[in-house]
């Protein structure tokens, strides 16, 4: 089902990873550390971890900050994607989609659905494209995020897999903008 094309070359993202939660430390934070390790594991960049609290305003800051900043290629968050009255991860993140990409939720459903059974209701992760920047919202737990970057992230961020992936369409995503921001390792 994924096929790498090993005559074109890896090139690195740079992924910013932000971690959402009441309760987590840095040391603590075992989604991050996951994500982390799985994004340095693949050869790309960590160019950012941050954590903040469960609130739309603080999430939105950082967001609009990695948007903005032109060394960040994709944003990934962890946590506040649940139904309690403090998960607000996609409220936060969703309004500054210039593109949503229903796409990933569904795939990331019906592999957690493989795991976990309809439990995967539970969860609003979400994914889309704000400044040329990709952004997927994640649930907190290490287990979502290990299922996200296994089965969807690690093969859509390298320029090597075929058929398609996110990689080779990065230099017209702001296309309307008349600036590319794809650069070569």
């Amino acid at each position: 089902m994924h096929r790498i094309d090993d005559s074109r070359p890896f090139i690195p993202l740079d992924i910013a990873v932000l971690t959402v939660s009441d309760t987590r430390s840095l040391e603590e934070d075992r989604s991050g550390s996951t994500l982390a390790a799985r994004i340095g594991d693949a050869g790309h960049r960590l160019a950012g971890r941050e954590i903040v609290t469960d609130d739309v305003d603080r999430i939105r800051a950082v967001v609009n900050r990695w948007i903005a900043d032109p060394q960040v290629d994709v944003i990934i968050t962890t946590g506040g994607t649940g139904f309690t009255g403090r998960d607000v991860t996609p409220e936060a993140v969703e309004p500054l989609f210039e593109k949503r990409m229903d796409g990933f939720s569904e795939v990331f459903h019906r592999i957690s659905y493989d795991k976990i059974g309809t439990s995967t209701i539970q969860s609003r992760a979400t994914g889309g494209v704000a400044g040329a920047t990709y952004i997927f919202v994640l649930p907190g737990s290490p287990g979502a995020c290990k299922d996200a970057w296994d089965g969807i992230l690690k093969w859509q961020l390298d320029y090597r897999h075929m058929p398609c992936n996110f990689v080779e369409i990065m230099p017209r995503l702001d296309e309307h903008l008349k600036r590319g921001k794809l650069r070569e390792a």
